[in-house]
Protein backbone atom coordinates (compact mmCIF):
# COMPACT_ATOMS: atom_id res chain seq x y z
CA UNK A 1 0.00 0.00 0.00
CA UNK A 2 2.80 2.29 0.45
CA UNK A 3 5.41 1.08 -2.57
CA UNK A 4 4.49 4.28 -4.46
CA UNK A 5 4.80 6.66 -0.94
CA UNK A 6 7.95 8.45 -1.98
CA UNK A 7 8.78 11.81 0.53
CA UNK A 8 11.82 13.31 -0.71
CA UNK A 9 14.26 14.20 2.41
CA UNK A 10 15.23 17.60 3.07
CA UNK A 11 18.92 19.17 2.33
CA UNK A 12 21.14 19.73 5.08
CA UNK A 13 23.57 21.68 2.85
CA UNK A 14 20.60 24.05 2.04
CA UNK A 15 19.34 24.69 5.35
CA UNK A 16 22.47 26.07 6.23
CA UNK A 17 22.29 28.19 3.39
CA UNK A 18 19.16 29.56 4.04
CA UNK A 19 19.77 29.89 7.54
CA UNK A 20 22.52 32.06 6.43
CA UNK A 21 20.37 34.26 4.26
CA UNK A 22 17.81 34.40 6.91
CA UNK A 23 20.23 35.86 9.09
CA UNK A 24 22.12 38.14 6.65
CA UNK A 25 18.63 39.91 6.17
CA UNK A 26 18.45 43.37 7.03
CA UNK A 27 17.54 42.98 11.33
CA UNK A 28 18.62 41.26 14.56
CA UNK A 29 19.30 37.68 13.90
CA UNK A 30 16.01 35.77 14.88
CA UNK A 31 14.07 39.10 15.34
CA UNK A 32 10.92 37.90 13.31
CA UNK A 33 10.67 34.95 14.88
CA UNK A 34 8.19 32.40 13.72
CA UNK A 35 7.78 33.83 10.64
CA UNK A 36 12.19 32.98 10.25
CA UNK A 37 11.03 28.88 10.77
CA UNK A 38 9.00 28.85 8.17
CA UNK A 39 10.56 30.58 5.53
CA UNK A 40 13.62 28.21 6.45
CA UNK A 41 10.87 24.95 5.89
CA UNK A 42 9.73 26.34 2.70
CA UNK A 43 13.01 26.82 1.42
CA UNK A 44 13.36 23.41 2.36
CA UNK A 45 9.80 22.03 0.78
CA UNK A 46 10.56 23.42 -2.39
CA UNK A 47 14.29 22.74 -2.15
CA UNK A 48 15.11 26.36 -3.13
CA UNK A 49 16.72 29.86 -1.79
CA UNK A 50 13.89 31.33 -2.99
CA UNK A 51 10.89 30.22 -2.21
CA UNK A 52 7.32 30.86 -4.13
CA UNK A 53 3.47 30.32 -3.29
CA UNK A 54 1.74 28.93 -6.51
CA UNK A 55 -2.13 28.74 -7.13
CA UNK A 56 -2.22 28.11 -3.44
CA UNK A 57 -5.60 25.65 -3.35
CA UNK A 58 -8.24 25.11 -0.22
CA UNK A 59 -9.61 21.55 -0.28
CA UNK A 60 -12.38 21.20 1.95
CA UNK A 61 -13.54 17.77 1.90
CA UNK A 62 -16.69 16.42 3.10
CA UNK A 63 -18.72 13.71 4.08
CA UNK A 64 -21.32 12.47 6.11
CA UNK A 65 -21.49 9.99 9.39
CA UNK A 66 -23.40 7.19 10.81
CA UNK A 67 -22.25 7.60 14.30
CA UNK A 68 -24.44 10.70 14.34
CA UNK A 69 -27.22 7.73 14.91
CA UNK A 70 -25.59 7.29 18.69
CA UNK A 71 -26.80 11.56 19.58
CA UNK A 72 -22.96 12.53 19.15
CA UNK A 73 -24.03 15.69 17.85
CA UNK A 74 -26.41 18.50 18.51
CA UNK A 75 -26.65 19.38 15.06
CA UNK A 76 -29.15 18.05 12.04
CA UNK A 77 -27.00 15.68 9.77
CA UNK A 78 -28.93 17.82 6.87
CA UNK A 79 -26.65 20.54 7.31
CA UNK A 80 -23.53 19.14 5.87
CA UNK A 81 -25.05 18.92 2.38
CA UNK A 82 -26.57 22.53 2.99
CA UNK A 83 -23.18 24.12 4.46
CA UNK A 84 -21.10 22.28 0.94
CA UNK A 85 -23.83 24.52 -1.42
CA UNK A 86 -23.39 27.30 0.69
CA UNK A 87 -19.79 27.06 -0.05
CA UNK A 88 -19.91 26.42 -3.53
CA UNK A 89 -21.69 29.66 -3.26
CA UNK A 90 -18.81 31.43 -1.47
CA UNK A 91 -20.72 31.26 1.73
CA UNK A 92 -19.65 30.31 5.22
CA UNK A 93 -16.48 30.83 7.30
CA UNK A 94 -14.50 29.00 4.31
CA UNK A 95 -16.12 31.20 1.63
CA UNK A 96 -15.44 34.48 3.10
CA UNK A 97 -12.35 33.53 4.57
CA UNK A 98 -10.34 32.02 1.20
CA UNK A 99 -11.36 34.46 -0.80
CA UNK A 100 -10.12 37.60 1.64
CA UNK A 101 -6.77 35.58 2.21
CA UNK A 102 -6.32 34.43 -1.58
CA UNK A 103 -6.70 30.63 -1.97
CA UNK A 104 -8.73 29.02 -4.26
CA UNK A 105 -11.36 26.96 -2.87
CA UNK A 106 -12.80 24.00 -3.83
CA UNK A 107 -15.31 21.58 -2.16
CA UNK A 108 -14.80 17.36 -2.54
CA UNK A 109 -17.61 15.19 -1.85
CA UNK A 110 -16.19 12.36 -0.21
CA UNK A 111 -19.48 10.62 1.28
CA UNK A 112 -22.28 13.49 1.61
CA UNK A 113 -25.16 11.68 1.72
CA UNK A 114 -26.61 14.11 -1.28
CA UNK A 115 -27.20 14.01 -4.53
CA UNK A 116 -25.47 17.10 -6.14
CA UNK A 117 -25.62 19.48 -9.42
CA UNK A 118 -22.72 19.52 -10.95
CA UNK A 119 -20.41 22.67 -10.20
CA UNK A 120 -17.17 24.01 -11.52
CA UNK A 121 -16.07 23.85 -7.85
CA UNK A 122 -17.29 20.75 -6.56
CA UNK A 123 -15.29 17.79 -7.19
CA UNK A 124 -16.47 14.35 -7.15
CA UNK A 125 -15.04 11.72 -5.32
CA UNK A 126 -17.89 10.47 -3.13
CA UNK A 127 -16.94 6.42 -2.61
CA UNK A 128 -20.54 6.24 -0.25
CA UNK A 129 -22.97 8.31 1.19
CA UNK A 130 -21.52 8.61 4.49
CA UNK A 131 -19.83 6.21 6.98
CA UNK A 132 -21.39 3.56 8.83
CA UNK A 133 -22.30 3.32 12.34
CA UNK A 134 -18.75 2.27 13.93
CA UNK A 135 -20.37 1.38 17.39
CA UNK A 136 -21.66 -1.58 15.86
CA UNK A 137 -19.71 -2.02 12.12
CA UNK A 138 -16.38 -0.52 10.49
CA UNK A 139 -16.57 2.84 9.48
CA UNK A 140 -15.53 1.79 6.33
CA UNK A 141 -15.21 -1.28 4.11
CA UNK A 142 -10.98 -1.41 3.86
CA UNK A 143 -12.07 -1.09 0.35
CA UNK A 144 -13.80 2.31 0.31
CA UNK A 145 -11.23 3.29 2.57
CA UNK A 146 -8.56 2.98 0.32
CA UNK A 147 -10.48 4.70 -2.74
CA UNK A 148 -10.61 7.58 -0.44
CA UNK A 149 -7.09 7.53 0.73
CA UNK A 150 -5.97 7.25 -3.11
CA UNK A 151 -8.77 10.02 -4.13
CA UNK A 152 -7.16 12.24 -1.85
CA UNK A 153 -4.00 11.53 -3.33
CA UNK A 154 -5.18 11.89 -7.04
CA UNK A 155 -6.82 15.11 -6.49
CA UNK A 156 -3.78 16.16 -5.32
CA UNK A 157 -1.71 15.04 -7.64
CA UNK A 158 -4.03 16.89 -10.61
CA UNK A 159 -3.15 20.20 -8.79
CA UNK A 160 0.09 19.67 -8.71
CA UNK A 161 0.12 19.11 -12.22
CA UNK A 162 -1.41 22.21 -12.77
CA UNK A 163 1.07 24.03 -11.09
CA UNK A 164 0.17 24.62 -7.75
CA UNK A 165 2.05 24.11 -4.50
CA UNK A 166 0.82 24.79 -1.40
CA UNK A 167 -2.29 22.97 -0.35
CA UNK A 168 -5.00 23.77 2.72
CA UNK A 169 -6.77 21.59 4.06
CA UNK A 170 -10.55 21.93 5.80
CA UNK A 171 -13.54 19.65 6.37
CA UNK A 172 -17.22 19.48 6.90
CA UNK A 173 -19.03 16.60 8.16
CA UNK A 174 -21.98 16.89 11.17
CA UNK A 175 -20.60 14.15 13.48
CA UNK A 176 -16.74 14.30 12.45
CA UNK A 177 -15.13 15.20 16.05
CA UNK A 178 -15.98 11.29 17.06
CA UNK A 179 -13.96 10.07 14.21
CA UNK A 180 -11.14 12.35 14.65
CA UNK A 181 -11.51 11.40 18.62
CA UNK A 182 -11.21 7.92 17.73
CA UNK A 183 -8.56 8.29 15.95
CA UNK A 184 -6.67 10.50 18.23
CA UNK A 185 -6.92 7.73 21.15
CA UNK A 186 -5.81 4.88 18.79
CA UNK A 187 -3.11 6.74 17.37
CA UNK A 188 -1.48 8.50 20.75
CA UNK A 189 -2.65 5.89 22.92
CA UNK A 190 -4.42 8.29 25.48
CA UNK A 191 -7.90 7.87 27.10
CA UNK A 192 -10.42 8.63 25.29
CA UNK A 193 -12.08 11.26 27.94
CA UNK A 194 -8.56 13.32 27.18
CA UNK A 195 -9.41 13.23 23.60
CA UNK A 196 -13.46 14.22 22.99
CA UNK A 197 -14.91 17.77 23.49
CA UNK A 198 -18.37 19.34 22.65
CA UNK A 199 -17.47 19.47 18.85
CA UNK A 200 -20.53 21.51 17.47
CA UNK A 201 -22.12 22.07 21.30
CA UNK A 202 -22.73 19.69 23.34
CA UNK A 203 -23.69 19.76 26.87
CA UNK A 204 -21.47 18.27 29.24
CA UNK A 205 -23.98 15.00 29.41
CA UNK A 206 -23.61 14.68 25.41
CA UNK A 207 -19.84 14.34 25.65
CA UNK A 208 -19.83 11.62 28.12
CA UNK A 209 -21.68 10.09 26.00
CA UNK A 210 -19.60 10.64 22.89
CA UNK A 211 -16.91 9.02 25.13
CA UNK A 212 -19.03 6.12 26.05
CA UNK A 213 -19.38 5.68 22.61
CA UNK A 214 -16.01 5.46 21.23
CA UNK A 215 -15.02 3.49 24.09
CA UNK A 216 -17.37 0.78 23.20
CA UNK A 217 -16.21 1.03 19.43
CA UNK A 218 -12.38 0.46 20.14
CA UNK A 219 -13.45 -1.83 22.39
CA UNK A 220 -15.58 -3.74 19.73
CA UNK A 221 -12.78 -3.60 17.57
CA UNK A 222 -9.68 -3.36 18.90
CA UNK A 223 -6.68 -1.33 17.93
CA UNK A 224 -4.68 -2.55 14.72
CA UNK A 225 -0.79 -2.41 14.06
CA UNK A 226 -2.08 -1.16 10.49
CA UNK A 227 -2.95 2.72 10.12
CA UNK A 228 -5.20 1.84 7.04
CA UNK A 229 -7.48 -0.85 9.54
CA UNK A 230 -7.58 1.93 12.16
CA UNK A 231 -8.74 4.34 9.59
CA UNK A 232 -11.38 2.09 8.06
CA UNK A 233 -12.90 0.90 11.63
CA UNK A 234 -12.62 4.62 13.23
CA UNK A 235 -12.14 7.08 10.17
CA UNK A 236 -14.77 8.75 7.83
CA UNK A 237 -14.75 9.25 4.38
CA UNK A 238 -13.27 12.68 4.07
CA UNK A 239 -10.53 12.13 7.32
CA UNK A 240 -9.24 9.44 4.49
CA UNK A 241 -9.29 11.23 1.65
CA UNK A 242 -7.49 14.22 3.74
CA UNK A 243 -4.89 11.77 4.68
CA UNK A 244 -4.00 10.33 0.97
CA UNK A 245 -3.96 14.13 0.08
CA UNK A 246 -1.39 15.08 2.65
CA UNK A 247 0.70 11.91 1.87
CA UNK A 248 0.81 12.76 -1.71
CA UNK A 249 1.20 16.47 -1.12
CA UNK A 250 4.47 15.51 0.76
CA UNK A 251 5.02 13.76 -2.28
CA UNK A 252 4.84 16.52 -4.59
CA UNK A 253 6.77 18.53 -2.12
CA UNK A 254 3.76 20.96 -1.56
CA UNK A 255 3.62 22.67 1.64
CA UNK A 256 0.24 21.60 3.52
CA UNK A 257 -1.76 24.22 5.63
CA UNK A 258 -2.91 21.79 7.86
CA UNK A 259 -6.52 23.45 9.38
CA UNK A 260 -8.34 22.53 13.05
CA UNK A 261 -8.87 19.07 15.13
CA UNK A 262 -10.69 17.01 12.17
CA UNK A 263 -7.69 17.89 9.92
CA UNK A 264 -4.83 17.14 12.38
CA UNK A 265 -6.59 13.49 12.80
CA UNK A 266 -5.52 12.76 9.34
CA UNK A 267 -2.64 14.06 9.85
CA UNK A 268 -2.17 11.69 12.61
CA UNK A 269 -3.01 9.49 10.30
CA UNK A 270 -1.13 10.05 7.63
CA UNK A 271 2.44 10.38 9.97
CA UNK A 272 1.37 6.60 11.32
CA UNK A 273 1.68 5.91 7.59
CA UNK A 274 5.08 7.81 6.88
CA UNK A 275 6.20 10.31 9.25
CA UNK A 276 8.09 11.94 6.94
CA UNK A 277 5.23 13.84 5.97
CA UNK A 278 5.16 16.00 9.03
CA UNK A 279 8.30 17.75 7.21
CA UNK A 280 5.71 19.14 4.93
CA UNK A 281 2.84 20.32 7.19
CA UNK A 282 2.24 23.95 8.69
CA UNK A 283 -0.01 23.67 11.63
CA UNK A 284 -2.36 26.64 11.03
CA UNK A 285 -3.48 27.10 14.53
CA UNK A 286 -4.46 25.48 18.23
CA UNK A 287 -8.19 25.15 18.16
CA UNK A 288 -10.52 25.46 21.08
CA UNK A 289 -11.72 21.53 20.96
CA UNK A 290 -10.05 19.99 24.33
CA UNK A 291 -7.92 17.28 22.34
CA UNK A 292 -6.37 19.34 19.54
CA UNK A 293 -3.35 20.32 21.88
CA UNK A 294 -2.45 17.40 22.84
CA UNK A 295 -2.60 15.88 19.13
CA UNK A 296 -0.16 18.89 18.39
CA UNK A 297 2.25 17.51 21.32
CA UNK A 298 1.97 14.14 19.87
CA UNK A 299 3.72 15.12 16.53
CA UNK A 300 6.01 17.37 18.09
CA UNK A 301 4.38 20.08 16.13
CA UNK A 302 3.62 23.96 17.02
CA UNK A 303 0.59 25.84 15.89
CA UNK A 304 1.35 29.41 14.02
CA UNK A 305 -1.75 30.90 15.32
CA UNK A 306 -3.99 30.46 18.53
CA UNK A 307 -7.28 32.33 18.29
CA UNK A 308 -9.86 30.31 20.35
CA UNK A 309 -10.82 29.06 16.88
CA UNK A 310 -13.43 25.94 16.62
CA UNK A 311 -15.28 26.05 13.12
CA UNK A 312 -13.18 23.48 10.61
CA UNK A 313 -13.68 24.07 7.33
CA UNK A 314 -9.82 24.82 6.53
CA UNK A 315 -10.70 28.41 8.19
CA UNK A 316 -7.35 27.99 10.56
CA UNK A 317 -5.49 27.36 7.16
CA UNK A 318 -7.13 30.36 5.48
CA UNK A 319 -6.05 32.70 7.91
CA UNK A 320 -2.22 30.76 8.66
CA UNK A 321 -1.83 31.42 4.84
CA UNK A 322 -1.67 35.12 5.16
CA UNK A 323 1.35 34.42 7.55
CA UNK A 324 3.30 31.81 5.19
CA UNK A 325 3.02 34.41 3.07
CA UNK A 326 4.67 36.75 5.06
CA UNK A 327 7.44 34.25 5.80
CA UNK A 328 8.15 33.20 2.43
CA UNK A 329 8.42 36.96 1.25
CA UNK A 330 11.04 37.42 3.77
CA UNK A 331 13.33 35.04 2.46
CA UNK A 332 13.13 35.51 -1.10
CA UNK A 333 12.28 39.21 -0.83
CA UNK A 334 13.50 41.34 2.01
CA UNK A 335 16.87 43.12 1.72
CA UNK A 336 19.82 42.20 2.78
CA UNK A 337 22.28 44.54 5.51
CA UNK A 338 24.38 44.86 1.48
CA UNK A 339 21.63 45.63 -0.33
CA UNK A 340 20.39 48.25 2.29
CA UNK A 341 24.32 49.18 2.63
CA UNK A 342 23.50 48.78 6.43
CA UNK A 343 26.61 48.04 9.11
CA UNK A 344 25.94 43.98 9.24
CA UNK A 345 25.35 43.12 12.85
CA UNK A 346 24.42 39.48 12.42
CA UNK A 347 27.28 38.02 14.62
CA UNK A 348 25.52 39.92 17.36
CA UNK A 349 23.01 37.42 19.46
CA UNK A 350 19.79 38.97 20.50
CA UNK A 351 19.99 38.91 24.51
CA UNK A 352 23.38 40.98 23.74
CA UNK A 353 21.33 43.45 22.57
CA UNK A 354 21.25 46.94 25.06
CA UNK A 355 17.62 48.30 24.76
CA UNK A 356 17.57 52.11 25.23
Amino acid sequence: MTDDIRIPEFSSELTEKIQHKLDNKAKPVGSLGRLESLALQAGLIQNTLSPELKKPVMLTIAADHGITAEGVSPCPVEITWQQVLNFLDGGGGIGLLSRIYGMDLWVVDAGVNYTFAPHPKLIDAKVARGSENFRHQPAMSMENCLKAFNNGRRIVRDFAAKGTNVVGFGEMGIGNTTPASALMSVICGLPVEECVGPGAGLNSEGVRNKAKVIQEAIGKHGISSSPYENLARFGGCEIATIAGGMIEAACQRMIILVDGFITTSAALVAQSINPDMLNYCVFSHESDEQGHRKMLQFMKAKAVLKLGLRLGEGTGAAIAYSVLKGAVAVLSEMTSFEDAQVTNTSHIRMEERVLP
